[in-house]
């Protein structure tokens, strides 16, 4: 990897000061996301104003440099690890609430702005941002539109792509460009805004986003449903996604996942699967949503079901499903998790693919997730220093995302593809529909200096 040029060093050096930094410590800091990839970048930059951004990649073009966009680095697919060099872009400075618009039901802010501050933010007008990742309280705003990230509120309230109006963003020729606007009618022209949401980062820079707000619900309840086996959880899936109450939030749990937590000290009955729906509204609909989404839960297979309406019963209701994730540590030091999507009648038959690669593969491998969206995280567990367990993991993987395939999937509800998925992508699409998005790549950032090498496979990967 050649050293930037020392043009280059002294163009950011002028434009940022102290906050271009080329230091050992600061480089180590952006080198690797949640997904443990790792690759030192030669410079980073931390801009506080969208003009930065465009000079910065102004200067990144002109000499020819890669960058990466980066918020607060908790995806988990290496879309931020600056695998080719170059520079991160951090927007840990660009971190304002520009406006909260009640009367519009929306909010402008710049991408370094955390989820779990918006929501603090917005909670004294009584309104929230839908989207809801397990990383909310640290994750950023621009990471979350940049992945199209998700959380267990998407099967009502959409993801953050249904969940933010307009943006204005940086091109790859260093381009200021504005889309959307604080209104929820628009048919007007291309819609740039939900194209560059979930592009992460490939086509352009986002500086400042109008999102979308939601009033916050007066009330809430859940229930918690056990179920003799997968496929019975999932047929009342499907019934409750048939009938006219939404649910805010549909959660599925293999037994695996139920045995999991048992084992890490949770009380959780033995059953086969386990659903955990939501609900909310007001104190007076309230108990007919839930007595709705309760009728539709019930059914063959059921086993057993309780309500939880006041704040530490619900509390207690989630915390299984919060449990989950580090639990999986007491099984493995090593996970792959990928969240596959399959249409919702399909998920009995992808549990069942599941288990099937599970005993071939002789791994433990746990499924849970956002069920009334199909959207399921597998986790592959393995010992990482044992180069037999290792190497089944990863064999294993492209029998998940094939499955998925198989079953009228995708790839991806809310991680996104980065690195992880890359290579899989032309399995998942045509060679034309490929082609397509290379030739918006190329509209967008000619030079190919965003974000280079992740989501979109090399035109010369096999077909």
């Amino acid at each position: 990897m050649t050293a930037l040029p020392d043009a280059f060093n002294q163009t950011l050096s002028q434009l940022l000061g102290d906050d271009w930094r080329t230091d050992a410590t600061a480089l180590e800091a952006h080198a690797q996301d949640n997904s443990w990839r790792h690759a030192l970048p030669q410079g980073v930059a931390l801009p506080s104003t969208r003009e930065q951004v465009q000079a910065i990649v102004r200067a990144c073009r002109e000499h020819a440099v890669p960058l990466v966009g980066r918020g607060a680095g908790t995806g988990t697919t290496g879309a931020a690890v600056p695998t080719a060099g170059g520079v991160v872009v951090s927007f840990a400075r660009m971190n304002r609430i520009v406006a909260i618009r009640a009367g519009d039901r929306c909010a402008v802010v710049e991408p370094g702005v955390l989820n779990g501050d918006l929501q603090q933010a917005l909670m004294p007008h009584g309104l929230f941002w839908p989207p809801d990742p397990s990383s909310a309280d640290i994750c950023s705003i621009g990471g979350n539109l940049a992945c199209n990230a998700g959380g267990p509120r998407a099967v009502k309230y959409g993801t953050s792509r249904d969940n933010v109006l307009g943006l204005v963003a940086v091109t790859g020729t260093g381009e200021l460009i504005h889309c959307g606007g604080a209104y929820t009618k628009d048919a007007t022209g291309f819609d740039l805004t939900h194209l560059i949401v979930g592009s992460e980062g490939t086509l352009a820079l986002i500086v400042e986003a109008t999102l979308k707000l939601a009033p916050r619900p007066r009330a809430q309840a859940g229930l918690r449903v056990l179920y003799r086996d997968a496929a019975a959880a999932a047929a009342a899936v499907s019934r409750v996604m048939v009938q006219p109450v939404t649910p805010t939030m549909l959660e599925f749990m293999d037994a695996r996942s139920l045995e999991l937590l048992r084992r890490n000290g949770a009380q959780v009955p033995d059953a086969g699967a386990m659903l955990l729906i939501e609900a909310d509204g007001d104190d007076d609909t309230l108990p007919y949503l839930l007595n709705a989404l309760a009728q539709a839960a019930e059914g063959d297979g059921m086993l057993e079901l309780d309500v939880a309406t006041d704040g530490s019963a619900r509390d207690r209701l989630w915390a299984a499903r919060r449990a989950l994730s580090p639990a999986l540590k007491s099984i493995a030091p090593g996970k792959i998790n990928e969240d596959v999507v399959v249409p919702v009648s399909r998920i009995p038959e992808l549990v069942e693919g599941v288990q099937r690669l599970s005993a071939d593969a002789r791994l433990p491998i746990v499924t849970f997730g956002h069920a009334g969206n199909g959207n399921l995280h597998v986790n592959i567990l393995y010992h990482p220093d044992d180069a037999d367990e290792n190497a089944r993991a990863h064999a294993a993987l492209p029998q998940v995302f094939a499955l998925a395939l198989g079953l009228g999937g995708t790839l991806s509800g809310e991680h996104g593809i980065g690195l992880a998925k890359r290579d899989f992508m032309a399995q998942a699409f045509s060679p034309s529909t490929l082609d397509a998005m290379r030739a918006i790549k190329q509209a967008l950032d000619p030079d190919g200096i965003l974000n280079p090498g992740k989501v979109l496979p090399p035109p010369s990967a096999p077909q």
